[in-house]
Order: structure tokens, then C-alpha cells, then sequence
């Protein structure tokens, strides 16, 4: 039987994101797995490295891969709209368990067990591991936030504001150690960089 599950992985380059905002560089959610898997390894190489942790990198590294994947049917929807209030949360969740349902369709049969634990979006037993992801994926954004500035759109003044809240609000010490000795160098300029 034939599977559509990658020539619909490979779909995710087509999805905008930050679709209400002007940008100076467009991203697609391809390329926004793409930095939350080097983030999620960084985060999960602080934890082990520096903190002393046991986290799984390579398998945190995998769900950070696949993070976004329903987006491939639900697009991007951003965070004003998602969190508008709690029934709209709710419903979103919904239509992105539907889509993950969907998309696991499309997975042979010997190889769902696999991709079943990186994409369904209600399995309860990551909590641990879901937190290095989360964390990346506000890092992606704060980076975000930081080119767009740096390159002088003050149309993230106050995302960059808003997702400094939220990474706040995780307490993860590999955020801090990463925003204060890696961070720093992406606000810079390519000569400023040599």
C-alpha cells in the first residue's frame, strides 16, 4: 500500500509562519522544525553537559522534529488567535489531535509505533521530555523576535516581550544558559560575527 505520509512531511515548507505580522524574513514551519530539532539537541546537550541530567537526547531531538507536523493540514495559526480564550485552546486541540489521527493513517503499519509517539498530540507520557521541545520552540521564536529587530521591524517588539514571559515562566536553567552565552551572537552582523 501506498504511503503519503513524507510527500506530506515535505508539505510543511508550503505553511507560513507568522502570518499577522510583517516579516523582514519569511519562515515556513519546515524550516521552524528544522531549528527547534537544533535547539532541542542544544537544550538537551546543556541539560546533560553542564546540569549534569540523564535526558534522552536523541529521542527529545525526534519529537522536536515532528513537533509541528499537524500543521500540515491546520496551517499556522497564531498564538493571539489560538489563545484567544480557553474554548478555542480547546477546540484547536481537538482539530490537531483529529490531524495527527490523520496523518498516522498514512504510516505502514510496522513503522507506526514509532512515529505514533512523535506526532499524536494527547500522549500524556513526554511531559519530561515535551518540556525541552516547548522550551525550544519559544527559543525559535524569541531568535525570531531578535533577527526581525535587528534587522529594524518593530512589528516584534512586543512578541519579543511576551515570549521572554514565557520562557521566564519554564524555569529551564538550559534557556538562561543558552540566552546568555549563545543568544547573544545572533543580534550581531556577519562582519560583526568575524
Amino acid at each position: 500500500m501506498e504511503s503519503h505520509f513524507f510527500a506530506y512531511m515535505y508539505r510543511l515548507r508550503y505553511i507560513e509562519r507568522w502570518s499577522l505580522m510583517r516579516n523582514v524574513v519569511k519562515e515556513n514551519v519546515a524550516e521552524h522544525s528544522f531549528h527547534v530539532a537544533i535547539l532541542t539537541h542544544v537544550l538537551c546537550t546543556i541539560a546533560n553537559e553542564v546540569y549534569g541530567r540523564q535526558v534522552p537526547t536523541d529521542r527529545i531531538v525526534s519529537m522536536a522534529l515532528f513537533h509541528d507536523a499537524t500543521e500540515v493540514f491546520t496551517g499556522d495559526i497564531p498564538t493571539p488567535v489560538k489563545h484567544h480564550n480557553p474554548k478555542i485552546l480547546s477546540n484547536f486541540r481537538e482539530i490537531e489531535h483529529l490531524a495527527a489521527e490523520r496523518l498516522l493513517d498514512m504510516v505502514p503499519d510496522p513503522l507506526r509505533p514509532v512515529y505514533d509517539s512523535l506526532i499524536d498530540t494527547k500522549q500524556p507520557d513526554h511531559a519530561e521530555l515535551k518540556k525541552y521541545v516547548k522550551g525550544a520552540d519559544l527559543l525559535d521564536a524569541y531568535l525570531k523576535c531578535v533577527t526581525e529587530l535587528s534587522a529594524g521591524n518593530r512589528e516584534f517588539a512586543t512578541a519579543k516581550k511576551q515570549i521572554e514571559e514565557s520562557i521566564e515562566q519554564l524555569n529551564m536553567p538550559e534557556l538562561k544558559y543558552f540566552l546568555q552565552y549563545m543568544a547573544p551572537s545572533l543580534e550581531k552582523t556577519l562582519d560583526e560575527l568575524e
